[in-house]
């Protein structure tokens, strides 16, 4: 997949998200209607770029768009990450699906093809060229979740992901436990989250436990917040850095749009 290919699929979701967000905005619930989807969405801008497996960076300043469009149960999910230069790090398309919601217990079960994108050197008519070149991943999670309180809950979080290129990485597990602490007030309209976790990752032949965790600081009367991931690295036979941060300035939205009974 080229450079080409990769804008065409970024500008056709976000003229799919303009086209809700407009829909969204244009409706008025009424008796009538009864609400059933949402459009939400967090744009992030960093300094070092963090993946889902925070052990692993793009090492450089980037930009994440993240979207959610769905229902109560079931969200399509899509993830698209680049350099502050504009080429492509990586796009993951979840769909994800609330197997089990109530007050006190959560199950999520969710699968994803991804495309990492890298450069490399390859030969064009005989001649070697840098080229943008992509590789194909397949990937299952499962996510119990129980609720201590309004403000926190303890949760596993279970990731399987398989690649289909020759060169490694090949197969790759990571299980994490966390806790998360939400919603707590820290001053007028602001509120402070975190979410840390302990992890074990392997990697093919390799493997290694990490511990990590996310500050989110947001207001409630401004889109906007800041976040930092920490993550340590205690004992790994994983290629990486032993201390990964960074910070992120975040622009949230979220819509909520109607359809006529």
């Amino acid at each position: 997949m080229n450079t080409q290919s990769t804008m065409r699929i970024v500008l056709i979701c976000l003229l799919i998200s303009v086209t809700l967000s407009l829909e969204s905005n244009a409706q008025n619930p009424t008796e009538n209607q009864s609400l059933i989807k949402h459009f939400n969405g967090t744009i992030t801008a960093t300094n070092n770029g963090v993946s889902i497996i925070p052990s692993f960076t793009l090492g450089r300043p980037a930009v994440f768009f993240d979207l959610n469009i769905g229902g109560e149960r079931l969200t399509f999910e899509p993830m698209f990450r680049f350099g502050m230069d504009g080429k492509p790090w990586s796009f993951v398309l979840w769909w994800r699906y609330k197997i089990i919601k109530d007050k006190r217990f959560s199950l999520t079960a969710g699968a994803h093809p991804a495309f990492l994108f890298k450069e490399m050197e390859v030969l064009v008519d005989g001649k070697p060229e840098k080229m943008m070149v992509s590789k194909r991943y397949l990937a299952m999670e499962l996510s119990p979740s129980f609720q201590l309180t309004p403000k926190s809950s303890l949760g596993i979080y279970f990731l399987k992901g398989h690649g289909f290129d020759p060169d490694p990485p090949v197969n790759s597990t990571f299980v994490g436990f966390n806790w998360t602490l939400k919603n707590v007030p820290i001053g007028e309209n602001l509120s402070f989250k975190m979410t840390p976790q302990f992890y074990y990752l392997k990697v093919d032949e390799n493997d290694g436990v990490y511990v990590t965790s996310t500050f989110t600081f947001t207001h409630q009367k401004l889109p906007f917040g800041i976040a930092s991931t920490l993550n340590q690295k205690l004992n790994s036979t994983i290629a990486g850095d032993d201390f990964v941060w960074n910070i992120a300035l975040l622009y949230n939205f979220a819509n909520q749009f109607t359809k006529k009974r």
